[in-house]
């Protein structure tokens, strides 16, 4: 019974996790879309930070339950204070509670608009059959399902490699008392996120989200491939390089090689959903979203797998995703690029929003200043001079075609 509450409890928070995570996007200006993302991100590692200290005062794990819960209820007034996503409900034709709600900030901002003629005859007709689309449509794209396939690779791996690198971070600890391991754990797992997450504004408005991904992947690459060969190597061939305490050298490595992936791969799986978000139409982005926060649901999983397994094939465990993160630097290079764009509304926008060519758009950056030069030179080779009675007779029509020596019916 009780198994089955926690799940009910962990599927309703998924679902608030992800409407709240689409209305945000919805709600905000292409300018100002990734700043909120980030406020939020930074609000919930806050909540992360804090939790330690909420368990301490409350002791008892009952009483810890209920002071979770009790903020959770207060989302219940959200159906009162946050209107519908008024682009969702336009995009879906449902005009009949966009009307509603347009009128409703109006009110409030004492703006004055007349609504009548804003809905005609065919708009009526659609209003009783609201335009609803299924995420399943979206296999009949054409580049649509690629770019979100390939977002679900990119989170599936970022979590998963995650706690590939958080597991050896942790064995380099174990000797240490379990309660102090535990917190220090806890704290270095979450100040690398913090870390992560602020390395990610700065990254993403010079490079964009496209290439923001794709620096953070490779970096998960180089940590993951480096901690597994080059370690390796050390050990092998610590003889031949004169190299004494080689055990030391090889656990400070893997310390250091561990926070850079894990600082990577956060950066990775947090800009993957966002991407999605993005990219994704207005009538399936709560599908798109869910289908990319499912696949990091999915890569956390590997972490308990790990742990019933009794860590046995943990290295080939972590050769599997090293190999996944040379997959995704490939699949990243044919995305699109959707910063400083409108959200795409229906099916066919997001089917717009399609890779340009590296060569293609240099080019036309080259050649965007000689853009008048070349219109104004034009092939004048075929103009030949007008003859002499030609000139006379355009001369004597009128602007009507009729010249001016016609005769005139009356």
């Amino acid at each position: 019974m009780f198994s089955t509450l926690r799940f009910f409890e962990g599927f309703c928070l998924a679902g608030i996790i992800l409407s709240l995570y689409v209305l945000r996007i919805e709600l905000c200006t292409p300018k100002w879309r990734f700043s909120m993302t980030m406020i939020a991100s930074f609000v919930v590692l806050g909540g992360q930070l804090l939790m330690p200290f909420v368990v301490y005062l409350c002791r008892d794990w009952q009483v810890l339950q209920a002071v979770i819960v009790c903020p959770l209820l207060l989302m219940m007034s959200y159906i009162w204070i946050f209107p519908e996503s008024l682009r969702w409900l336009l995009a879906t034709q449902q005009y009949h509670r966009s009307k509603r709600i347009i009128e409703d900030i109006l009110q409030k901002n004492r703006l004055e608009w007349d609504l009548k003629g804003t809905t005609t005859k065919n708009e009526i007709k659609k209003i009783q059959k609201p335009k609803k689309t299924c995420i399943v449509k979206m296999v009949g794209t054409r580049n649509l399902w690629k770019n979100i396939v390939v977002l679900c690779v990119n989170s599936l791996t970022g979590y998963g490699i995650h706690h590939c690198f958080a597991r050896s971070l942790m064995d380099q600890e174990v000797q240490e008392p379990m309660l102090l391991n535990f917190y220090a754990d806890y704290y270095t797992m979450a100040g690398i996120a913090v870390a992560s997450c602020i390395a990610l504004c700065p990254a993403v408005g010079l490079m964009g989200r496209r290439g923001g991904l794709l620096m953070f992947m490779i970096i998960t690459a180089l940590a993951s491939l480096l901690q597994l060969g080059l370690l390796n190597l050390l050990g092998k061939y610590s003889a031949h390089l004169n190299i004494g305490n080689s055990d030391t050298l090889n656990k400070n490595f893997s310390i250091a090689f561990s926070i850079i992936g894990m600082f990577s791969s956060h950066a990775v799986s947090n800009l993957s959903i966002f991407f999605c978000a993005e990219i994704t139409p207005t009538v399936i982005r709560g599908g798109g979203v869910g289908l990319v926060l499912a696949s990091a649901g999915f890569g956390m999983l590997t972490a308990p797998i790990m742990e019933l397994h009794n860590q046995k094939g943990y290295f080939l465990h972590h050769i599997i995703f090293a190999c996944c993160t040379l997959i995704c630097i490939i699949c990243i290079l044919l995305l699109p690029e959707p910063r400083s764009k409108s959200l795409p509304e229906t099916l066919p926008d997001g089917e717009s929003y399609t890779r340009e060519p590296l060569l293609q758009s240099l080019r036309h950056r080259e050649n965007s200043h000689l853009l008048p030069q070349s219109q104004s030179g034009k092939d004048y080779s075929r103009v030949s001079d007008t003859p002499l009675h030609e000139v006379d007779g355009l001369n004597g029509a009128s602007k009507n075609g009729i010249s001016k020596n016609a005769p005139i019916l009356i």
